[in-house]
């Protein structure tokens, strides 16, 4: 059974509900062997997976690099997403660092566009560290602006942002309606993106972060369905990096401990219940999750496919909150 499609914002795609990650935190695109490699791709594919998601970052290019080989072998043509990053101290030429980005994206990618270019730095009232200003994204000749050029040239179907940050000036660039995606931070142990915590259960504020996006038509992209890691499992691999302020690694464990002392494994292994209460919220157009060995595909695959989680766990999650 393939597994089914959602509506990929306004842009008119369908997009497999579990989108094949090839992030560092599951690595299985830099870290294994080529013929793991191919094997993880071959059945990705076979289950119906049509939408692999990367970024420029992600093994300082070997995950791209991956892909431009391993694409080149299948008969398929999935649909392609990257990431470029702003060197916050050189805010001069945007313009010129996006298409930098992107063009040694596609080399390492091998094609000459891909489906989706995103923002990968968190978004902020002002520019500091990481985080970029929402006037550099917003302003004429921003980020945007270069953007909307690249699409133009036919070197990106679509843009979008990584809604990481702070909430008011994530919300006020998807309320632009000029994007077409937003990655969206969510997860069992923090689904504030589109569900109101209790003050008891402590969660960086995500608040109206699933509603703007529906609002605008904005696909929505889930990630960090595992926390990195912390939700599916008690094993650590150094990996583990809480991206929202005030979360550690120890604090992640001690929710997910919370939550799995009660739901066990009655909806599946840890990692197929955070799939799968992803899965209940319409709103989400796909599910970005990475993995470490072909296993985990086929835990995660079987998962969607058991489908989303009932109204009576989704109380009893409740009531754990």
């Amino acid at each position: 059974m393939k597994l089914a499609k959602r509506p990929f914002g306004k842009t008119g795609i369908e997009v497999s509900e579990l989108v094949f990650g090839g992030g560092a935190v599951g690595g299985i695109l830099i870290d294994a062997d080529d013929d793991t490699k191919r094997q993880v791709i071959d059945k990705a594919m076979d289950a119906g997976i049509n939408w692999i998601d990367t970024a420029s970052s992600y093994g300082n290019g070997r995950s791209e690099e991956a892909l431009g080989w391993l694409l080149r072998e299948i008969e398929e043509d999935p649909y392609i997403s990257t990431k470029f990053s702003i060197d916050t101290n050189k805010l001069t030429d945007l313009s010129g660092q996006i298409e930098a980005s992107l063009t040694a994206s596609l080399k390492r990618l091998q094609r000459d566009s891909v489906t989706l270019l995103q923002l990968h730095n968190p978004i902020g009232a002002e520019t500091r560290g990481r985080l970029l200003g929402e006037t550099q994204i917003l302003r004429s000749g921003g980020i945007l602006d270069s953007l909307e050029r690249l699409r133009e040239q036919g070197l990106i179907s679509h843009f979008g942002i990584t809604a990481l940050g702070e909430t008011p000036s994530v919300l006020k660039v998807i309320g632009s309606g000029r994007i077409a995606s937003a990655q969206v931070y969510y997860n069992l142990l923090n689904p504030s993106a589109g569900l109101q915590l209790p003050q008891s259960w402590p969660a960086y504020d995500f608040s109206g972060i699933l509603q703007a996006c529906d609002e605008q038509g904005v696909a929505a992209m889930n990630i960090r369905v595992f926390s990195a890691g912390v939700i599916a499992t008690d094993d650590r691999t150094g990996k583990e990096q809480p991206l929202t302020p005030g979360d550690t690694v120890e604090s992640e464990t001690e929710k997910a401990h919370k939550l799995f002392s009660v739901l066990g494994d009655k909806h599946g292994t840890r990692a197929q219940t955070a799939i799968r209460f992803a899965l209940t919220e319409p709103r989400l157009a796909c599910v970005v999750f990475g993995l470490a060995e072909i296993r985990h595909l086929d835990e995660a695959v079987a998962g969607a496919q058991q489908g989303a989680l009932s109204q009576g766990a989704l109380d009893e999650i409740e009531d754990i909150y």
